[in-house]
This record gives structure tokens, sequence and C-alpha cells, in this order.
């Protein structure tokens, strides 16, 4: 039913109505005209009458026409957004879930937008990452095919740096191979009892020919001598080595120091990383944990990781429902902090 046709059709009973209503006025007013109480009672009844009448005529066109017209929106609208008996909607509940319908459109758009950006940047860093031991690996081989293989003190420099461009490679792969295992939800903690201050003595020494060549100092300090702590072993180390890893990487200074500390704080254990390096500026500081980023792009993109360390001590950290927290001071040092439980 348009609105012409509505207006059409009150208009016709309007004017019936109004008509029966003139006809009974005229009828009766030669009967009451010489009664002025009685006129004034016939003509407020009359009024009365009018409005009442007014009132059933249009507000049944109109509940007719809006049943209607909520019949044919709501065949657009999904099955969730859809009523179930159009007969018992009006138009308030049907605008209110036509704006649900809306804002969850525009959550949804949102949310794409998000993604499509997050898809850009994710192949824009992957892409950044894999060029520069690419490109290298390309360098050397064509040196090698133009000549250079018959220079055996050639030969074996190139060969040894494509070695490296190609652990490098590979540990890029490997690392986003974990941190996508860790955002989908695939990899599964095995939980065990573990003392860790001699993981972290195992990991110092692990680490000990890297901090030689940065002349770094590691040490671990703890207010005792034996905790023990419920997590997953494997994974708390890969957290310790990354950490440290990079405390010995960003030392940039002279007789660096690394400093691991354990304290018990009642059912946690609290895990400290300081180093005495070159800091992060405070502006950094919120985006560290974030695939690829990195502090001093021109200095890492050659020697530095894969620019997923603190991103996957993150996620490993979140994964046993602790966080990881982090202060620094430009120039002055960075402390990275976590718990672990403490087993009874």
């Amino acid at each position: 039913m348009r609105f012409h046709k509505l207006t059409l059709l009150a208009s016709v009973f309007l004017t019936i109505a109004m008509s029966f209503i003139a006809l009974v006025f005229d009828y009766t007013k030669d009967q009451i005209v010489h009664d002025q109480a009685t006129f004034n009672i016939v003509f407020i009844s009359c009024v009365v009458l009018i409005f009442v009448l007014n009132y059933i005529i249009l507000d049944s066109l109109f509940t007719v026409y809006g049943k209607k017209q909520i019949r044919r929106i709501s065949t657009i609208l999904p099955n969730e957004f859809s009523p179930e008996d159009d007969n018992e909607l009006n138009f308030q509940e049907l605008g209110e879930m036509v704006s649900q319908f809306s804002q969850k459109n525009a959550t949804e758009l949102d949310t794409m937008k998000e993604m499509e950006i997050y898809r850009k940047e994710y192949i824009g860093n992957v892409s950044h990452e894999l060029k520069t031991p690419l490109f290298s690996i390309q360098g050397y081989l064509e040196t090698l095919i133009d000549g250079g293989v018959e220079d055996l003190a050639i030969r074996d420099k190139y060969l040894e740096r494509i070695d490296k461009s190609v652990e490098r490679l590979l540990t890029i792969v490997k690392d986003l191979d974990m941190i996508n295992q860790y955002e989908s939800g695939e990899i599964s903690l095995n939980i065990s009892i573990f003392d860790i201050n001699v993981l972290i003595k195992e990991i110092i020494d692990l680490l000990d020919l890297e901090a030689q060549k940065k002349d770094s100092k590691v040490q671990l300090q703890t207010s005792t001598s034996q905790i023990l702590v419920k997590a997953d072993k494997h994974k708390i180390a890969q957290v310790l080595i990354n950490l440290i890893s990079n405390a010995i990487h960003y030392a940039n200074r002279d007789k660096a120091q690394i400093i691991i500390r354990t304290n018990i704080l009642k059912n946690k254990v609290l895990v400290e990383v300081k180093d005495n390096g070159m800091g992060i500026k405070p502006e950094n500081l919120p985006r560290i944990f974030e695939r690829f980023y990195r502090v001093e792009t021109s200095r890492n993109r050659t020697d530095g990781g894969s620019g997923l360390g603190l991103a996957i001590v993150k996620h490993i950290l979140e994964a046993h429902g602790e966080n990881i927290s982090v202060q620094s001071v430009y120039l002055e040092g960075t402390q990275f902090s976590f718990l672990l439980e403490k087993s009874i």
C-alpha cells in the first residue's frame, strides 16, 4: 500500500464519518436550538465523536500500512534480525533491529579495514625482512659466477656469508611460523616443575660466546638458591634466550652488564632482565612488542634477529596467563619483568 492510496482511503473514511456526524447534528439542532445546555452537550459530544472516529480510522489504516511495510523491510534483513512474528512488531522495534543490523555491518567493515591494513603491513614487513638476506645471497652468487670461485679466499669468504644469510632466512621463517601458531592458538603448553635459576644459568652458558663478542657480562642474582616454578620449560627458555640475547645485542657500550634477578613474591616468582645498554626512547616503548618493530632499523637489518623476538616473548607469557612489562631510560638501560607461577 502506497502513501497516496493510504491518503485516499483516510479521506474517504473521514468524509463519511464527518458527513454522518453532520447529518446527526443537523437532524437534532431544530429540537435543541432553544435549549442552550442541551445544545452545548450535543456539540461537545459531536466534537468528541469526530476525534474518536478520526483516531480509530487513522490508527487502523496506519496499522495495516505499517504491518505491510514492516513485512517488506523484514524480508531484506538477515535471519538473525528478522522478527519471529511480524504482527507483534512495531516501527520502533523494527527501527532498533535495523539500527543493530547497521551497527553490526559498520563494525564488520571496520574489522575488515583493520585486517586489510594489518595484511598489507604484514606482507610489507615480511618482504622487507626477506629481501636483505636474499639480495645478499644473490650478490655473493653473482660474484662467484663471474669468476670469484677461482679465488679460494674469495670463494670461502663469500660461501661463509651465503651460509649466514641462509641461516638468517631460516631464522625469520622459523620465528614467523612460531608466532603464527601462537596467534592461532595451535601451540599447547607442556607444563612441568623446574628450577628457574638452573635454567637461567644454562641460558647464560649458552649465550656466553655471544656475550664475549660484545664484551658483555651476564650474571644471575637471586634471593634463594633454588626456586621452583610451574611452566613450560622449553618455552620459558625461549623467553629468556630472546630477552638476554636482545640485551647483549643492544649493549652498545664498553663493559656492558646484563643482570637477571629472581625473587619470590608469595605464590609468584618475579624474573627481571636488566641491562645498562642504550635504552629505548619513550615514544618507542609502546611498540616494541609489535611484529618486526625495531628501535634501530639501520643497524638491525644486517646483524639483528628476525624482529619477532619480543613479540614471541609476549605471546609465550600470555599463553601462561602472564604479562611482560618494560621500563627503560634512554642511554641508561632497560629492564624487562615477568611473573611465573611458583610451585608449592
